[in-house]
Order: structure tokens, then C-alpha cells, then sequence
């Protein structure tokens, strides 16, 4: 039997990986039953000879007692020296949201999809390289090196509480660890070598506060923030669309720079849903937005936060009563690895092997847990490759395709013949 076989038998228990995963709801956030996914698979890999870490993230982000942050690492030692593969993959999921056909948690099987929240993203490529490592392991039992596998939190919110922790642990330091590839739908046939940066920031207006009859008494916030809407429609937008990026971001959309505005709010705090007065009358003296800005390799995080001050400051300076804070949320440098990388030609080569074509090279337009392995851990042979759909990550209705999940399998299958069979 080769690995390849060994894989194809395996499809009914990827399946059935795959639906078990999706049936806990790990929803993130705020956290949800990090835990007991972690002791699910520490129950599947310790059953398989690997030696399973449990690791929770004290003092993270979002780490507390109710909603703990916790982290499995696992690890298969070989026969003797060799270098160390590591498959990354985060449990955690978003919020189902709205439009669903069919039960979000209930992993679903209809022909070749399995449905569910995080089927894509990413539990599916989860199961991939539990699949093709334990098959590999049965087909070489002798192997060099080792092979470890991390199921970690928080990725969808920064990843703080998980592949950050570990990497400021130790875990990613390039003297354990050699090649990581991290299985995130970026489509069976491509190898995704990076992301884009990201700038987070509230922008908070100030005014006056008075009676909703006599506004001219009081000085409005929000108005003072559509104008600040405004100046970016007239100016930030039109700038950054004249941006492009030579890293191959997919979709074509997000080879240039991108804002999206993520929530706005002014005056009176939203009342309970079952509160049926009216509102007071009052001249609104804060409003908020928050804002995400997506920028290229080519851009310095300290520019695209130059850029939006400025804005502000112009606006102080020619707008009457305006005046404003802004915080800075969180920041994401761009990471990139070369397409020469050890874990990129190799992947590459067993995708020829495995479906007959060179993949497509390609960069995300969001950031995922690469960042922190690069930045933290100071690894750069780091990949994200995996099943599933990019465009179908976050929305209703989500599903990962069965035969995707078994030709991903084999590729990572065929890697780790490649990078442990000395």
C-alpha cells in the first residue's frame, strides 16, 4: 500500500473528524470551549503515539478563568534526527450570523460537503494534516525527525491567545521547529506565501453636549465625524486606490490599499431591546469609529497611521470646535516568504505529484497566524496551505469539499516523505 492509498481509506474517518470538529462550537469571540476541543484531540493523537502538550495562554488577550485560552501542541518523535514539520491549525470559530440554510454545528454531509461554522475556517484542513500525518506515520513508521501538530486559539481575533503565546514560549524558535505550513483555505491548488498588513484604530470626535432643541447651544460630534467621513471619501479612498502591491494578494481586489469602516457609533447608548420609551434629547458629545486598514508590503505601518493623523489634524485645523482622540487597536506587519523557501519548493513538488499541476502563488488579503511565527518566533520557512474555499470563510452556509480535503491531505502527505525520509 503507498501513502497515497493509505490516505484514500481514510476517508470515512476524515469525515467523521472533520464533523466532530465542527460539533463542538468553539466561537471566538468570547472563547468558547477551547478546552474541550483540545481534549478532544489530545484524546485522538495521544491514541496515536504523539506526546500532547496542554498549553493555556495566561494573561493573553481575552484569557480569563470563565473563558480560558488554551492550546494543544502535539508531537510524534521519528526514529532518529531530522528536522521537525509542524502543521498549524486555529479551532477557533466566528460568530454563525445570519442566512443559514442548515445547522451551523451540525457538520452536515451532502454529497462531497461537510457544512458547518469553521468547516472551511479551518477545521477542515485540520483534519487534513491529522489525516496525513497519521497516515504517514503508518506507512513510515521509521521516519526521521518529527512531526508536530498545534490546534490553537484566537486566530480570528490576532491570534494573541494562541500561535503568539506559543511563539513567545519557544515553540516557533527555528532550532525546534523547521518547515510549518498552516492549513487555511487558500484552495488545494495554491501555496499562499504571506498577507498583508493591517492597521487598527478608534477615532473618537468630541462636542458639546445640549438640549436636541437648541443644537446651536451644544457642538454636534457627529457631524464633526461626518466630516471626518467625508475627508476620507474625498481623500484617503481616492489615494489608496492608486496603490498596488507586487505580492500576488488574492482576490485582484486587494492588491491595493483598503479601509473598511467596522462600527461608528455616537451619542446615547443603545438601549435594551425590551426598552420601548424614547430617546432623550441631547446633543450627541462623542462619536466613535473604528477603523481596519489593510496595507501593502510597500507601505510602512508608521505611514498609514501618519497618513489618517494628518487627516485629522488638517481637519482641526480648518473645521470650527473640531477636536478628536485616536487610539491604535492593534498592528500587523506584512510577511512574505520566498518562493525558494524550503517548505514552498516542497509542497510545490508534491502538489505535481500529487494532482499533476504547479500550483498558483498566492498572498491573503487578510493576516492569519503566519505573522506571528515570522515576527515572534523569528521563523520565516512558513506556509499557509490547505482545502477549502477562500471566499467561503465567515459566511452562511459554510462548507469544506471532502475531495479537497483528501488531494490537500495527500500533498501534505507527500511533503512530509519529502522532508523526513533521509
Amino acid at each position: 500500500m503507498t501513502l497515497l492509498d493509505r490516505i484514500d481509506g481514510k476517508r470515512d474517518d476524515l469525515i467523521a473528524l472533520t464533523q466532530d470538529l465542527i460539533r463542538i462550537p468553539t466561537l471566538n469571540p468570547p472563547g468558547e470551549n477551547y478546552a474541550a476541543i483540545c481534549d478532544y484531540l489530545k484524546v485522538r493523537l495521544a491514541a496515536r503515539g504523539f506526546d500532547c502538550r496542554l498549553v493555556r495562554a495566561h494573561g493573553a488577550p481575552g484569557d480569563s478563568d470563565r473563558y480560558p485560552r488554551w492550546n494543544i501542541v502535539a508531537l510524534r518523535e521519528g526514529t532518529r534526527a531530522g528536522d521537525c514539520v509542524h502543521f498549524n491549525s486555529h479551532t477557533d470559530v466566528v460568530e454563525v450570523g445570519h442566512g443559514w440554510t442548515r445547522d451551523p454545528f451540525g457538520g452536515d454531509l451532502v454529497d462531497d460537503k461537510i457544512f458547518g461554522r469553521g468547516a472551511c475556517d479551518m477545521k477542515g484542513g485540520l483534519a487534513a494534516s491529522i489525516i496525513a500525518a497519521e497516515a504517514f506515520i503508518e506507512e513510515h513508521p521509521d521516519f526521521a525527525g518529527a512531526i508536530e501538530i498545534s490546534g490553537t486559539a484566537d486566530e480570528e481575533s490576532g491570534g494573541y491567545g494562541g500561535v503568539a503565546y506559543l511563539a513567545e514560549q519557544g515553540f516557533f524558535d527555528p532550532a525546534r521547529v523547521q518547515h510549518v505550513i498552516i492549513p487555511e483555505p487558500l484552495n488545494k491548488d495554491r501555496i499562499c506565501l504571506g498577507h498583508r498588513g493591517g492597521w487598527w484604530a478608534e477615532i473618537e470626535t468630541k462636542g458639546e453636549i445640549a438640549h436636541g432643541s437648541m443644537p446651536f447651544l451644544g457642538d454636534c460630534a457627529v457631524r464633526h465625524m461626518g466630516a471626518v467621513l467625508q475627508a476620507f471619501e474625498d481623500r484617503l479612498y481616492p489615494a489608496m486606490a492608486t496603490r498596488h502591491t507586487e505580492m500576488p494578494v488574492v482576490p485582484e481586489g486587494a492588491r491595493q490599499s483598503t479601509m473598511n469602516i467596522n462600527a461608528i457609533h455616537g451619542g446615547q447608548p443603545e438601549q435594551d431591546p425590551d426598552y420601548t420609551g424614547l430617546p432623550a434629547h441631547c446633543v450627541p458629545d462623542s462619536c466613535r469609529i473604528t477603523i481596519d486598514r489593510r496595507f501593502l508590503i510597500e507601505e510602512t505601518v508608521e505611514g498609514v497611521a501618519a497618513e489618517v493623523v494628518a487627516l485629522l489634524e488638517d481637519l482641526k485645523a480648518t473645521r470650527p470646535r473640531f477636536d478628536y482622540e485616536i487610539r491604535e487597536l492593534n498592528r500587523v506587519i506584512p510577511s512574505m516568504t520566498d518562493r525558494d523557501a524550503p517548505v514552498v519548493k516542497t509542497v510545490a513538488a508534491a502538489m505535481r505529484e500529487v494532482m499533476g499541476q504547479d500550483p498558483a502563488y498566492v498572498a491573503s488579503p487578510g493576516s492569519y497566524d503566519q505573522k506571528h511565527i515570522d515576527r515572534i518566533g523569528k521563523l520565516k520557512n512558513c506556509i499557509a496551505y490547505g482545502p477549502g474555499v477562500l471566499e467561503l470563510a465567515h459566511k452562511p452556509d459554510e462548507w469544506i469539499g471532502v475531495t479537497d480535503m483528501l488531494d490537500s491531505a495527500k500533498v501534505m502527505g507527500r511533503a512530509l516523505e519529502r522532508l523526513l525520509l533521509l
